[in-house]
């Protein structure tokens, strides 16, 4: 969920959403990249429904933002754009010349930066250094506006909660913040000189690289202190580092980006710049959007997808602009209400949640979705894609089928009977069928369902993070989804937000579940020494926590792409989970 939080993750943030990770394919199976000699110029017309979440990197929680971000700002690592899952999904250099190795057991990162990145500076190119790097992360708890993904970096970079803390006391207007920013440091972030960054860590941290692919980390050049975090002047001023630069954003209807003049090609190692201009045009809807593609008018979408009848169509036509990636999250899974004494407080036995994983049919929900073309039954907290997925099942075969006379049974031995269960849901998209086929479900089981639906705006910022309507059984049971936040081993950003609790209640562990045993083993995976290592760790922490039964996981769901004739080497860039703005180029 976009969180933080809006740590951001849930999947509301993206109907489009949620990472990574794994494989991409066209209607055929073949991934369509185009072919022939790379072109330069032409404009890259994109279709969106709604606007960028925040122009400010360090601010940015929402998947199909990275698209934008990563043409305007460099990162200090990155991905390569790729079809591949395995390439795509691989650390690189982007500022930094490569991917640190750690050091001192696991606590300390040194990178080195690039010759020739500059900044696209009010007085002209300007070159990247260190002191730009930690003034990005500096940026991350200043009191205005917190960065929805800060918290994995507040946590984890030695000084910076000191640091955090004293911001906080700060007044969150400009010139007291830019005070505070310049005269304080991060006491485990050392520039010793203008190409060397040395992080400090509290504990080791396998996916600390990871995190360093995020744009909240990325650099901010000195005039990101003269306005506040993500202000319209902040916008309008914005210093860009990447190959392209804003020309032009008018809020909920257009975004243009022109080339950077003092962006330098040799620096950068994973973007082209084939195409002169990108240019977003806000308030489409999907089918509109679709025509348009391929009609020819528009070449990419942004926070749209294909609808399952588009999908249906494009599958049968073989139509080879039309892909799916794996992304990681899990697209529906059904959290129980364990602070409620509703039922009796039936709900805080894990008995009784343990008898209901085996009444809802997933392989229906997965039909609702649109079917398996596009989503799969899952079984454990996280999705396929994430080091530490493993394809298994505590309850059942697996094949997500409901088994309702099973679930009667358990329900009779935790003498538990006449269950009625108030039930929320988004009242948007295909939430309502999906819905409506878990209440069939448990109903076949003997249950009551009390369904009622909750506007979308309210239902994660006023409804389900609201924790008097869990303390006041308000709900029962309520659907939501979640994303990792980057990509390959991104297990700690499944599991902190959602099934962790040190006594700070967290927006999105609605019901402050915790356990122990999981706690030791996500700390173990995090210290591992090896990918395959972690990932085994990972999986028991998934079933450590499956066995307590707070969620009934359900079903991931594939992201969706398309793009018009004319664009080609549409290959994925994995934290925006759509084609690479930065590498296609277009056929004229």
């Amino acid at each position: 969920m976009t969180r933080k939080k809006t740590l951001l993750t849930p999947l509301l943030m993206a109907s489009a959403a949620a990472l990574v990770l794994s494989g991409c394919s066209a209607a055929d199976g073949s991934p369509s990249t185009g072919s022939g000699e790379p072109q330069t110029g032409g404009t890259l017309k994109v279709l969106s429904n709604g606007d960028i979440d925040h122009l400010d990197p360090q601010l940015i929680a929402y998947v199909p933002t990275n698209s934008l971000i990563r043409s305007i700002s460099r990162s200090i690592l990155g991905y390569e754009a790729s079809n591949d899952e395995t390439e795509r999904s691989q650390l690189v250099g982007d500022l930094a010349t490569a991917v640190p190795e750690p050091e001192d057991d696991g606590l300390t990162y040194t990178i080195t930066l690039r010759d020739g990145a500059s900044w696209d500076a009010p007085d002209g190119a300007r070159e990247m250094v260190s002191g730009d790097v930690a003034r990005g992360i500096e940026r991350i708890c200043n009191p205005y506006i917190g960065a929805a993904l800060g918290g994995y970096f507040t946590s984890l970079i030695k000084g910076m909660a000191e640091y955090c803390d004293g911001f906080s006391a700060v007044a969150p207007e400009v010139e007291p913040m830019k005070e505070y920013i310049e005269s304080n440091d991060i006491s485990g972030i050392e520039t010793p000189d203008d190409k060397t960054v040395i992080f400090r860590l509290v504990e080791p941290a396998s996916d600390f690289t990871s995190m360093l692919s995020l744009a909240t980390a990325n650099p901010a050049p000195i005039e990101a202190l003269d306005h506040l975090p993500d202000s319209p002047e902040f916008r309008n001023s914005f210093v860009s580092s990447g190959p392209y630069r804003v020309a032009e954003h008018k809020p909920d209807v257009k975004l243009t980006l022109e080339r950077n003049p003092s962006w330098n090609a040799d620096s950068d190692p994973l973007r082209k710049a084939y195409v002169d201009a990108i240019e977003m045009t806000m308030g489409s809807e999907v089918d509109a959007a679709m025509q348009q593609l391929q009609a020819g008018s528009a070449d990419m979408l942004f926070d749209l997808q294909p609808s399952p009848a588009n999908i249906q169509q494009l599958t049968a036509m073989g139509d080879e602009k039309f892909s799916t990636l794996e992304n990681g999250g899990i697209d529906q899974f059904l959290w129980f209400n364990t602070k409620t004494d509703n039922n009796d407080s039936a709900l805080q036995k894990v008995e009784v949640r343990q008898a209901l994983q085996y009444a809802i049919d997933k392989s229906a929900v997965v039909q609702v979705m649109g079917g398996e073309e596009i989503a799969t039954v899952t079984n454990g907290i996280f999705g396929p894609g994430i080091n530490g997925h493993k394809a298994y099942s505590l309850y059942g075969d697996g094949d997500g089928k409901a088994d309702p006379e099973k679930a009667k049974e358990l329900l009779a031995e935790a003498g538990v009977e006449n269950l009625t269960l108030k039930f929320p849901y988004r009242n948007l998209g295909s939430q309502p069928d999906i819905a409506q086929t878990v209440q069939a479900s448990l109903e076949a089981a003997g249950i009551t369902v009390e369904l009622f639906p909750v506007p979308p705006t309210d239902y994660y910022a006023n409804f389900m993070t609201n924790r008097e309507n869990a303390s006041g059984g308000a709900w029962d049971i309520a659907l939501v989804g979640w994303s990792p936040d980057w990509v390959g081993g991104a297990a700690r950003s499944v599991f902190q937000p959602q099934f962790s609790f040190d006594g700070t209640p967290q927006a999105y562990n609605y019901v402050d579940y915790n356990n122990d045993e999981a706690n030791d083993l996500a700390a173990q995976a995090l210290a591992a020494g090896s990918p395959e290592e972690a990932a085994g760790l990972w999986h028991e922490v998934d079933q450590t926590v499956m066995n307590d039964s707070p969620i009934v996981s359900i079903a991931a769901k594939k992201k969706a792409n398309y793009h018009s004739e004319r664009v080609q080497n549409f290959a994925i860039y994995a934290l925006s989970q759509n084609g690479d703005w930065t590498n296609v180029w277009l056929n004229k």
